[in-house]
């Protein structure tokens, strides 16, 4: 610690760091004197770049909670991106044509708010950066897209924003092919994201980044964060490899920027180069000192996550000459970066001056654009799927997906999406819509190789791009193991991703219990925001993609099923509310239940225990999660109080956990399941018509 402030007036190589495996011990501030650190040399642009410092540092201090570091080490960044590299407007957030930024190191949420602030945006007041992390604020501890305009994505969970990343700049790829012409380019934007050390140690940030380069995706630019520090401490003690090397080999540009946090001429010379690269997306690295400027937490895990402290704060001060009260901000500051309302507005009405002239030349596609990607409105579509629907009997629900898919897609100009690795087995092709490749980003099927997480993050950004993209993405139900905290955050930040998960059950047959779900259905019903519709037959297939396209605030999973299903006396519109009657005596003294391939189990049951006297009604229900969400009235016209949970019986080849709501007798399965043959399997686990009737007599 003695020899802090001369390692912050001259920053060390990076080998030169010193390992720590924890935070250094406490010491008085008295150790080392408040001497003042090199910055840039430009007092303005120390002054702009202090000022985003600052507003971090005294949020996370009125806060007491939070992480200073990021912010305070990437502001030079930050200053050069927004003030002199961006396209954005200010005064509309939400501007088709605008740059997208994504902090994907989102623990370093102040950063952002600052930028938004200091650079005009009206959806932030000084106020809202006073009241970060508290309770219905504007400034959350972890930037969400939902909360704040000027936020993309929702950010957190490491790793997850540069995938989102990938997906914004597949976006703009795939419009751009679409709708740009040579005298006439609409579609002409830049995604820009900063990460950090633990960004790149999650396992997810190397398959979007692997599928980023294969892409070619030239108008995504990344600035990684190189500092060095995590929560542990020192990286050195568990990332030691070579990122650029890495980055290479996924075929990105790489460029370095070794002093970061003060030669803001390379940094926005890095920017400017890598706008040049177009055939490969650039990393550019930029090493930095976390938490610089503080005199005694700099460049350690203490500035991680952690308020400085009144002391620190006032030393940091001194260190970086900032004679200003907390949150106080230059007024020459805000008179400079607030010209970014008037040259934000100019930037919109110019585009959509081109725009205009673009509509007066390709009058159809123009109309499309403006009509799906900017008003968000589509044309009718639910009458097709119907049809269609109608006409599938005997098909597994696996291929009545691929069914509808193929009716949207003609349909939904916006419609787009692929599988990891398994198309041919989910069924989730667009036939004649082309593959979205490097060479081809205008096609429509997309390829993710086996990459389920990735796969999952990314497509959130495509439904998070703001042109109302509505993206779907595939594997088998029980691969929603690796991808299950891309489809938390798509809940989370009202992304409208629909999930196409074939191989639903124990059904599946051969491929034995590490491929059949047994407790997943329940685990995503489980989740806020998500819709789980497991559909019984084409019909119900149809509805679950009708509700899905309107539901633009909610993913959607799709649980399919492998083996063949018949037809049943379906409702398009009732399985839309998620659960409806679908057969009944008058009279009934029992209550199926049944979702999916169970729904028919179902029926033949009731046909079994009529022929012994037997009332029995049927209840398909393909998505509870829909079915909550139905009025009182309704809800108990289904399911009567006059027929309790004790007289029910809820049948899914699934857990019988999150059942007990609806009934107090199950023919499920609470076991991991088997290998062999499907009808085998279901038999020895009990998924049988004499089961079900049997425990339907119990109930009675």
């Amino acid at each position: 610690l003695s020899s802090r402030s001369s390692f912050l007036a001259t920053p060390a190589p990076r080998a030169a760091r010193v390992v720590r495996a924890g935070p250094p011990a406490a010491a008085p501030l008295s150790m080392v004197a408040a001497t003042p650190v090199v910055q840039t040399g430009d007092a303005f642009a120390d002054k702009c770049i202090n000022s985003i410092r600052f507003l971090a540092i005294d949020a996370v201090e009125k806060a007491k909670s939070g992480h200073p570091g990021m912010p305070m080490g990437m502001a030079p960044a930050g200053y050069v991106l927004y003030d002199k590299i961006m396209k954005y407007n200010p005064g509309n957030p939400y501007f088709v044509n605008r740059d997208r930024f994504v902090l994907s190191c989102g623990h370093g949420s102040m950063f952002i708010y600052a930028l938004l602030y200091l650079f005009g945006y009206d959806s932030l007041t000084m106020d809202d950066l006073k009241q970060f992390r508290q309770l219905n604020s504007k400034t959350p501890g972890h930037p969400e897209n939902f909360e704040t305009p000027g936020v993309e994505v929702t950010t957190g969970p490491l790793g997850q924003g540069i995938c989102n990343a990938v997906g914004l700049a597949m976006a703009e790829a795939h419009l751009a092919a679409t709708y740009n012409k040579p005298d006439a380019e609409i579609v002409d934007h830049y995604t820009y994201c900063i990460l950090g050390d633990g960004c790149l140690m999650e396992g997810v940030s190397a398959e979007a980044a692997s599928l980023a380069g294969h892409y070619g995706l030239g108008k995504l630019i990344c600035i990684y964060d190189d500092n060095s520090i995590s929560i542990d401490g020192s990286t050195e003690i568990a990332f030691t490899e070579d990122v650029a090397k890495r980055f290479e080999s996924y075929n990105w540009h790489i460029i370095n920027v070794p002093n970061g946090n003060t030669d803001i001429a390379a940094l926005e010379k890095a920017m400017l180069d890598a706008k040049a690269v177009t055939d490969k997306p650039t990393m550019i690295i930029c090493t930095t000192i976390i938490g610089y400027g503080s005199p005694n937490k700099a460049d350690s895990y203490a500035v991680h996550g952690a308020a400085l402290g009144a002391d620190e704060v006032a030393a940091t001060r001194e260190c970086l000459a900032w004679d200003y009260a907390p949150f106080e901000i230059p007024a020459e500051v805000t008179e400079h970066t607030w010209k970014h309302k008037a040259d934000g507005a100019k930037l919109e009405a110019d585009w959509n001056a081109k725009f205009a002239a673009y509509k007066e030349k390709y009058p159809e596609l123009g109309a499309q654009f403006e009509m799906v990607h900017m008003k968000g409105e589509l044309p009718e579509y639910e009458a097709a799927l119907k049809a269609a629907g109608e006409k599938l009997d005997g098909k597994a629900t696996r291929q009545t997906s691929e069914a509808m898919l193929n009716v949207l897609a003609p349909i939904l100009p916006n419609f787009i999406g692929g599988s990891a690795d398994l198309a041919s087995s989910n069924l989730t092709i667009m036939k004649g819509y082309g593959d979205f490749q490097k060479a081809t980003p205008e096609g429509r099927n997309l390829r993710f190789g086996v990459r389920e997480h990735g796969m999952g993050a990314i497509v959130n950004g495509i439904a998070l791009h703001g042109t109302n993209l509505i993206p779907y993405c595939a594997t088998f139900f029980i691969f929603t193991d690796y991808m299950r905290g891309a489809m938390r955050v798509s809940a989370l930040s009202q992304a409208g991703v629909i999930f196409v998960m074939t191989h639903d059950s124990v059904a599946l047959g051969e491929d034995g219990p590490t491929h059949q779900p047994i407790e997943h259905i329940a685990s995503f019903r489980a989740m806020p925001n998500m819709h789980v519709f497991r559909p019984c037959d084409g019909v119900e297939t149809a509805a679950a993609y009708a509700k899905a396209v309107k539901t633009r605030k909610t993913p959607t999973i799709m649980v399919l099923t492998r083996q063949g299903l018949p037809q049943i006396n379906s409702s398009f519109e009732d399985a839309q509310k998620g659960a409806y009657v679908c057969s009944e005596d008058e009279g009934f003294k029992t209550i199926l239940i049944g979702t999916g391939s169970e729904v028919s189990l179902c029926l033949d049951a009731a046909e079994v225990l009529r022929k012994e006297g037997k009332k029995v009604r049927v209840v398909s229900m393909p998505c509870m999660d829909v079915f909550e969400e139905q009025s009182a009235e309704y809800k108990e016209k289904v399911l009567p109080s006059s027929c309790p949970p004790a007289k029910r019986v809820a049948v899914e080849a699934a857990t019988s956990f999150g059942w007990h709501k609806y009934a107090s007798n199950f023919v499920t399965i609470d076991r991991f399941g088997v290998s062999a043959p499907g009808p085998e399997g279901m038999e020895f686990l009990g998924m049988t018509v004499g089961n079900v009737v049997e425990t339907a007599k119990k109930a009675m």
